[in-house]
């Protein structure tokens, strides 16, 4: 979802360059689709990272030695670069 998000503003973003338009009337443009899109994959990032911190301590707890996994990390990056993009489409107007 935050990769989708950025690409759709990018694509858009590079194409008004190049063909520079009317804005559209619209509802959502591709501005405010692509910060819903990246905000949407931050908010599943975090409900993830909650749910599998909870569902580790559990299996920590009834077993004892259950191995750290690297999911939590890999989520702490993806949320750093969705982070990065959201600021991305907020500065770039």
């Amino acid at each position: 979802m935050i990769t989708f998000g950025f690409t759709i503003y990018k694509f858009f973003d590079e194409f008004h360059q190049a063909q520079p338009t009317v804005p559209s009337r619209g509802l959502f443009g591709a501005r405010g689709f692509g910060f819903s899109m990246i905000s949407i994959g931050l908010v599943m990032v975090l409900l993830a990272t909650i749910q599998h911190v909870t569902s580790m301590r559990k299996l920590r707890a009834e077993y004892g030695g259950v191995p750290y996994s690297l999911a939590a990390l890999f989520a702490f990056l993806v949320s750093i670069l969705g982070i990065l993009g959201l600021i991305d489409i907020l500065i770039r107007r």
